[in-house]
């Protein structure tokens, strides 16, 4: 028995005025794959195919004009970027495809010879060899370009063997036959095969399908293994020996790629000619503001010539990160890969993403000065700042690391405070960094402050690790050792500490990143700081 499925989980819009229908583009999202995804804007009449019981069958066109068949187009592929398949508007890619490696989605306004639903699809008929459709309804999703992508992906999915993403109550009673996901904004989030109508992030899910509580779909291994088609190749290594060269031009640089798996982590080289700032905006593919049909929740570390860590850059609230920062001359590596945040799970965060990459030498910043110093006040932890810019500070929210890497908002302070103090929930380490947002759009980072809860071991640490003049100012609680390093392992000043507060000479330390080793008979620690 043939099982089909439609989509009802949309408004219905009868009312909704047809758009002016415009020519079809020819788009295609991977050229050079044998399976074929064929999105057909312009009306199709079709005949003998298992949805033929009642003789053929005539469908108009779309009712989008150009514009809306793009977006459609572009969102639609996104969902399919990490697998080897060509989603196109070109009929002749699709009848030069296999025929049981190809599957036409009719985008059409004619719904009544089927009835009042989204979309429907025949499961597993993607394998089929009678060329069985699935169908759009375009005038009932009132030719918005988001449902009408949602409702094309899901239809696809049901085609490659996909059920319902569900939910279910503890005793194993369905809530709900669409999984709607949950969250808000840009990182909300909701299965593919779910309703992804209301959230930003839509995304193929191992969860629990409509056939039972007990029953996990894991949807990646159902499309990859069932239909004839896998995962596109892999297109840049994660190896360093062999990462990808991102070469500067005019003191900037741009590349792109894809993560094709949840396994999967590319990497760049790039040399920075001399010491400056460097800034990168890693962008996942969208469709407009907010990263709007994104799939890839984008994360990128920063490694020097060594391949020592230096940090990683993951916003948390946004699909997109950025790296502000201040490096030496000399050779260094991003690392790309997709992660999940508080609401989307990992497992399919896949997708197309660019790194465009752009070097300064000096300071052009309007920010003059942003500082965060801490200190202990009894049980609790007292951060002050000082920004000093031309520009207006709009937000600014301190963050905090337990682990050195990954920061999550403390607290969002308002725009004229500079001072924040509280009871830590933590009884380790704590790394705080205040994250600033002006008025032009440009967003920073503070310098890091490290503070040890009470009751720990006490050790030196450095005022603040932002060094914007000849001296190093260092607390300590007793007599120590210190060693300053730079990024290639030289040793470049040591000396002696005691207690109190101690200043180290460093006129002779040139602008750039460095670490300081402090260490007794017993122990060591470890910062870096940049001399500005």
């Amino acid at each position: 028995m043939k099982n089909y499925f439609r989509a009802v989980w949309v408004a219905l819009a009868l009312t909704g005025a047809l758009n002016t229908t415009g020519q079809v583009p020819i788009l295609n999202s991977y050229p050079s794959a044998t399976a074929v995804i064929y999105l057909d804007f312009d009306g199709h009449t079709f005949d003998n195919t298992s949805w033929n019981y009642n003789g053929p069958i005539s469908c108009g066109a779309s009712g989008l004009d150009e514009t809306k068949i793009t977006t459609v187009f572009n969102r639609v592929s996104e969902d399919y970027r990490p697998f080897n398949i060509n989603v196109t508007t070109d009929e002749a890619k699709f009848l030069a495809a296999p025929i049981n490696r190809r599957m036409r989605v009719v985008c059409t306004v004619s719904w009544e010879w089927y009835g009042q639903s989204g979309g429907v699809a025949f499961l597993g008929s993607f394998t089929w060899t009678d060329n069985s459709p699935c169908f759009v309804f375009t005038s009932l999703h009132g030719y918005s370009t988001k449902a009408i992508g949602e409702a094309a992906a899901h239809e696809v999915g049901h085609t490659l063997g996909l059920y319902h993403q569900s939910t279910y109550d503890i005793n194993c009673n369905k809530i709900a036959e669409y999984n709607t996901g949950q969250g808000s904004g840009e990182i909300g989030w909701a299965p593919i095969m779910g309703n992804g109508l209301y959230q930003n992030l839509t995304l193929w899910n191992n969860g629990q399908s409509s056939q039972d509580c007990s029953d996990i779909q894991n949807d990646l291994a159902v499309i990859t293994t069932v239909n004839g088609f896998s995962y596109r190749s892999d297109d840049h290594t994660d190896a360093f020996p062999t990462s990808t060269n991102a070469t500067f031009s005019g003191n900037q640089f741009n590349v792109s790629g894809v993560i094709e798996r949840n396994t999967d982590k590319d990497l760049f080289k790039f040399t920075q000619p001399a010491f400056g700032q460097f800034t990168l905006n890693a962008i996942p593919y969208n469709v407009g503001t907010g990263n709007s049909g994104s799939d890839l929740d984008l994360q990128v570390s920063l490694y020097n010539s060594s391949q020592t860590l230096l940090n990683v850059y993951n916003p948390g609230t946004l699909l997109s990160s950025v790296i502000d920062t201040v490096l030496n001359a000399g050779n260094y590596y991003l690392r790309v890969e997709g992660k999940g945040n508080i609401y989307a799970p990992f497992y399919a965060s896949l997708g197309s993403y660019s790194l465009q990459g752009a070097y300064s030498s000096g300071n052009p910043l309007p920010l003059r000065r942003l500082e965060l110093h801490g200190e202990l006040n009894g049980d609790k932890h007292k951060l002050t700042w000082l920004i000093d810019a031309d520009e207006q500070v709009t937000g600014q929210i301190l963050e905090i690391a337990t682990d050195g890497i990954n920061f999550r908002p403390v607290t969002q302070s308002p725009v004229d405070a500079r001072s924040f103090m509280y009871k830590p929930y933590v009884t380790t380490t704590a790394q705080y960094r205040l994250n600033v947002t002006f008025d032009n759009g440009r967003q920073y980072y503070s310098n890091i402050v490290t503070l040890r809860q009470t009751g720990n071991s006490p050790r030196p640490q450095l005022v603040s690790n932002l060094i914007s003049n000849s001296q190093i100012d260092v607390t300590s609680p007793g007599s120590y050792s210190y060693t300053i390093h730079d990024f290639n392992g030289k040793t470049v000043l040591k000396g002696q500490l005691t207690m109190g507060t101690n200043t180290i000479q460093a006129a002779i330390l040139s602008h750039g990143m460095y670490v300081i080793r402090f260490a007794n008979a017993t122990e060591q620690w470890i910062e870096k700081f940049v001399r500005q």
